[in-house]
This record gives C-alpha cells, structure tokens and sequence, in this order.
C-alpha cells in the first residue's frame, strides 16, 4: 500500500513537472500563425484574425473537422435530423460529421443551436473528444484539477474532458492560473489549443510531454 501511494504520488509530480514544460514551451510561438498556416482557422476578409471573437458552435464543428481529420473517422452511416440545421446551411456537413464522430451532441428536440456561443469548458471538453479523452480515474482527475483556484466551476460532466485538456496544455490559462470555465471561448482559445495539437502531432519527440497518461 504504502509503495502504491509512493508511485501515485510520484505520477502525479512528474504530471505537474510536465505541465510546467509545456507552459514554459507554448510561450514561444505564435498559435495564430501557425493555425492559420495549416489551413485550420483563417483571417476574416479584413486580413484580421480577430482573436477575442467569440466561437459559435458552428464554428467550432468547422475547425474540429478540419483540425482532426474527422470525416476520415468512421462514423455513424445515416444523417441525424435536427431542426435548427437545414441542408442549406453553411455548416451543415461539418456538424453532420461531429454528431455521427460523437465529438458533439445536439440538444433536446432535435436541436443543435449552431449560433449558440460555446463556453470554455464545453470548447475544451469537445477538443480533448476529439483528441481522445484520457480515462483517468477520479483521484486523478481531483489531483489535476486542485492546481487550478477556479476549479470548481467546472462543470461535473466537463470535469474528465478538462483534466485531459489542462494534461495536453490545451488551455490556455488566465491570470494566477485561472481556467474561467465558464467564460465565453474565443478564437484566440481555440487557436492555443490547435497550435499546441499540432506542434505534438509534428513533433512529439521534441516536446517534454509525457509519453503516455498517468
């Protein structure tokens, strides 16, 4: 038992060692431009990116098929009929394609609310689905969280999503290491965690993750 609790212990300050890494790396470079180079989010037709612009669910769908490759993914065969997303809408395929990956879910009564504003919690909940949640038992999931003041507002079923985005280095955290949770999440937010995807799918070698989860 007590050499149980040794190796926990030891797990979990090579994860907080880890997490610092990655933080110390994420500071040099530039999410934006790297994002946007891979063809994942672009500049509006200003030639701006706009950064503090809040993320629809629409658009969030958008990037995570391009972002993740999911309509490469097997999925669910048949079309799931929603009543907010005619055939004719923009983004129409992409949600299709999130919905059948089960990376996102519609609401009751067939509805999707593609205009609905995404918090931060629910937009880093979806990228740690598509990017595959790690199972973490519950202890575990405590430990991560407890670095974080703000922890608490996460909301229950967002609690595992996030301990594997905060694991990855996804979030891009506030002052004196805020999570906001229930903030609204912005282009910038997305860009930060992508970049950060994208730099370990490139690279995963050079990058002080650990190689696999606790």
């Amino acid at each position: 038992m007590k050499k149980e609790r040794f190796l926990s212990a030891l797990s979990l300050t090579l994860l907080l060692t880890s997490l610092s890494a990655v933080a110390q790396v994420q500071q040099s470079v530039d999410p934006i431009a790297e994002v946007t180079a891979a063809g994942w989010m672009s500049a509006y037709p200003d030639g701006k990116f706009h950064g503090d612009v809040v993320l629809s669910r629409a658009e969030l769908a958008s990037i995570l098929v391009k972002a993740f490759q999911l309509n490469r993914r097997q999925a669910l065969a048949e079309p799931i009929q929603l009543q907010d997303v005619p055939k004719t809408h923009w983004a129409y395929n992409d949600i299709q394609t999130v919905l059948r990956n089960g990376i996102m879910a519609g609401y009751r009564e067939g509805r999707f609310f593609p205009e609905q504003r995404v918090t931060r919690a629910e937009a880093f909940s979806i990228i740690a689905q598509a990017h595959g949640v790690f199972q973490f038992p519950e202890d575990t999931v405590s430990q991560i969280l407890s670095a974080y003041p703000d922890a608490a507002e996460i909301p229950v079923w967002a609690r595992k999503s996030m301990a594997t985005a905060l694991y990855e280095g996804f979030v891009n955290l506030q002052a004196d290491q805020q999570i906001a949770p229930l903030a609204p999440m912005t282009r910038q937010d997305v860009a930060h965690a992508l970049s950060v995807y994208l730099r370990r799918q490139q690279a995963p070698a050079d990058l002080p993750w650990p190689a696999s989860p606790l």
